[in-house]
């Protein structure tokens, strides 16, 4: 098999399975093999399915989620899904702790998570019985983001987690402007659910009402709302939007559920501690002739491949392990599952067709139409051979609307035999499993650079570049040698318009009964009303959500990209980071010999021994920002946490960048013993009166401007107004400083974000999984 060194290396780093004894997948085949056996264990005639699985994996036809691809077969403690949307958030503090912690349980396990937290009363409203004002949910959402962070740093995947909020909760607005702040809510990414009713408002410029619980809280002028959510999408590439109503219209199991949130990518709306099963067929490699006048994606091979595909992942929701049993009695009632598709984009450059034009849409509808009706008539079989699913009910589900536009042969199957899957289609983020399988494209998104550069570290520690080729590319290269590739038909997300992008989701969607996650890069200059009509145009298209991403100075331009000289191919410079087995975020800044500082005194009421806080500083261009520090004291009651704190913040400092998020952090915490007045202000713990010294010395040495510190006062004044407001059980419920760009697991400048979820191009990392 020609496959490319970088798609090696991901399935060595990420879904090769080793064993505590040493035990590996011998190569690439062997896997396949642990995760087709394991697979077919439900099956009555496990060998023959076995081998059917193999045969369909093989050459990446069939890519089940990475979940399924890493743990299938190991004997691992962990779930194959990738995510969950968890359980409807009680408003009383048990049952947001309760929360908490079933999430921080499904997180353990590897899944990701997606929570509604529309149920939680605004800030500001009174709860009853203890005298106080509720904290509102954003200051719930930061419990939520410190929890995964802390996930994250037991493990290597980092968490991945999806919050909604309805349009018309009081809080709306304060949800909408959350991630303006870069270091706030990082874990999350951020939806409004958005109504017919508003968006019918927003047309008529009409009123809106805000309310919670029945109550009436504010009005606004819904165009108003509209126009501030596209603002801050616009800003800082969040909230995305959700057309909440649209969902639950076209849902399957309308009759028995109520959908109010999505997972983390957005491809799979869920109910209540609903579980997100996914896998594609890989369309790029069913094009025959490719790069000829007679080339088509091979339909026969198609009907042959998706039963096999619907059958495997039926049979993931009986052999995988779940967090939660509430997961496995969602997961099992209903049985749906996400078969979906990726190498979109290089199969319509195999048939020599521009992406976004009207001849990429014509065969968009015809393969997805082709792929939901073989899931469909799949899953009738299915039913016939093993039950349909628990909750079926024959007359109900027929009259839902997205079933009422199957082909009639399909509904005709369903009546006659049910149906084993509630739902079946969806497009997931492939990110990882797309490298995996030769660095095809993902999902359905366009290519977004045929080419780009790695560094990868050698034994000796020389570095050697390595050039990575889309699959397209790399396969018109073997075909046609060094004759330049057709550029009006390798075309790449950066020349490709809004509307390309939004006619190709619109025309997938409507033969996809979940939801896409897709991304539509736009580009810095694009004015705000350009900007506004995509979301717009998303909503008349009949998409069930919009996420689009264009550089800003909050995030950043994720990633740049030039033009080659002389080539169609774009070229992305990506510098290594990664130095032996440890991986840096940035790199340190030297010390030089000498470094200009001070050092401040406090006293902490109740210490015998004051306390001695040297800050050093480095000069960069004849400006001063902090470099080091060093905590002494002759209270060796402090002794260890001292030393941490020192190498911890002087770490943070030695990275460069913004760190006045320390200030921020050391400021918000309480001690829960009570804290002290100094100098005639309360100080909530000894670590806050260390932030305050650091905040001082940031503005003393101009680093951080007395304008700035009122901003840090008032996110740390909010952080302990809802650690002051928490509520006893019963009672009622009150919500990145690093630029993106960077990759968090090798440190190239590499991240790229598509289908709502962030992207290595030079180690394969997912934050999706």
């Amino acid at each position: 098999m020609d496959w490319a060194p970088v798609s090696q290396r991901i399935w060595d780093m990420k879904y090769r399975f080793r064993d505590a004894s040493g035990a590996v997948d011998a190569d690439v085949e062997a896997t396949w093999w642990r995760i087709a056996r394991a697979l077919a264990v439900p099956e009555r005639d496990p060998e023959l399915w076995a081998n059917r699985f193999h045969e369909a994996l093989t050459d990446f036809k069939v890519l089940p989620a990475g979940r399924v691809i890493a743990g299938a077969g190991t004997g691992r403690s962990v779930t194959l899904f990738n995510c969950f949307v968890m359980g409807t958030i009680p408003d009383n503090m048990a049952g947001i702790f309760e929360g908490v912690k079933e999430a921080a349980l499904t997180m353990q396990q590897g899944g990701g998570i997606g929570h509604d937290f529309s149920t939680l009363r605004p800030m500001g409203a009174p709860v009853k019985g203890v005298g106080a004002d509720a904290s509102g949910p954003l200051s719930f959402m930061d419990v939520w983001d410190s929890m995964c962070r802390t996930i994250m740093s037991a493990g290597s995947r980092r968490g991945a987690m999806m919050a909604t909020l309805r349009c018309d909760h009081p809080d709306i607005e304060a949800f909408v402007d959350a991630k303006r702040n870069p270091a706030r809510l990082r874990m999350f990414n951020v939806s409004v659910l958005i109504t017919d009713a508003f968006m019918a408002a927003v047309k008529d410029d009409a009123d809106w009402d805000l309310v919670f619980g029945g109550k009436v809280f504010r009005t606004v002028k819904a165009r108003a709302l509209w126009e501030r959510i596209m603002r801050a999408t616009y800003d800082c590439a969040e909230p995305g939007v959700i057309f909440i109503d649209r969902v639950n219209r076209r849902n399957n199991l309308h009759y028995c559920e109520t959908i109010q949130a999505t997972n983390p990518c957005g491809e799979q709306p869920l109910p209540p501690y609903g579980a997100c099963l996914l896998g594609s067929i890989n369309l790029a490699t069913l094009v025959k002739e490719p790069f000829t006048s007679s080339a088509h994606l091979d339909l026969d091979a198609l009907e042959r491949l998706v039963p096999v595909a619907v059958r495997l992942l039926d049979n993931v929701i009986d052999v995988s392990r779940f967090p939660l049993a509430e997961q496995e009695k969602e997961a099992k009632a209903k049985r749906r599952i996400g078969l979906g598709v990726t190498g979109l984009a290089d199969a319509l450059i195999f048939c020599g067709v521009r992406y976004g034009s009207k001849k990429a849409i014509a065969l968009t509808r015809e393969w997805l139409a082709a792929v939901q009706r073989f899931s469909y008539l799949a899953s009738a079989d299915l039913a016939a051979e093993k039950g349909s699913f628990p909750l079926f009910d024959r007359t109900r589900y027929l009259a839902g609307e997205t079933v009422k536009g199957l082909p009639e042969e399909v509904r005709a199957a369903i009546g006659r035999y049910g149906i084993r899957n509630a739902l079946l289609n969806s497009i997931a983020p492939t990110g990882t499993i797309s490298l995996l399988a030769d660095n095809i494209s993902s999902g359905i998104e366009p290519v977004f650079a045929f080419s780009h550069i790695r560094h990868v570290l050698q034994p000796d520690g020389s570095r050697r570049e390595e050039s990575v080729d889309d699959h397209a590319l790399r396969r018109w290269r073997a075909l046609n040698g060094d004759a330049e590739p057709p550029p009006e038909i390798f075309v790449d997300a950066q020349t490709l318009s809004p509307g390309d992008h939004l006619a190709m989701q619109a025309a997938a969607q409507e033969f996809v009964d979940s939801s896409i996650s897709k991304t539509i890069n736009l580009p810095r200059d694009i004015s705000f009303e350009a900007f506004k009509h995509v979301y717009e145009e998303a909503y008349a298209e009949g998409c069930k959500g919009c996420t689009t991403y264009r550089p800003n100075e909050v995030t950043g331009a994720v990633l740049e990209v030039r033009p080659e000289v002389g080539r169609a191919p774009v070229a992305i410079p990506v510098p290594a980071e990664r130095d032996g087995d440890v991986v840096y975020i940035a790199q340190p800044l030297d010390r030089p010999e000498d470094l200009p500082g001070r050092t401040y005194k406090i006293k902490w009421p109740g210490s015998d021994h004051a306390i001695y806080i040297t800050i050093n500083d480095l000069v960069q261009e004849g400006r001063r920002r902090p470099f080091e520090i060093f905590i002494n004291s002759k209270n060796m009651e402090h002794y260890a946490w001292t030393v941490a704190l020192t190498r911890m913040i002087s770490a943070v400092f030695r990275r460069g960048g913004d760190v006045s998020f320390v200030v921020e952090e050391l400021k918000a915490v309480f001690d829960p013993r009570g804290g002290q007045w100094m100098e005639g202000r309360y100080v909530p713990s000894l670590l806050a009166a260390i932030g305050n010294v650091i905040e001082r010395h940031l503005i003393e040495i101009g680093f951080l401007s007395a304008a700035e510190s009122p901003r840090i006062a008032e996110a740390v004044e909010q952080r302990l107004k809802a650690a002051a407001g928490a509520r006893p059980p019963g009672e009622g419920a009150g919500e990145g400083a690093s630029k993106m760009g960077q990759c968090p697991n090798c440190g190239a400048a590499a991240l790229t974000h598509q289908e709502g979820c962030d992207i290595c191009l030079n180690c394969g990392y997912s934050r999706c999984g």
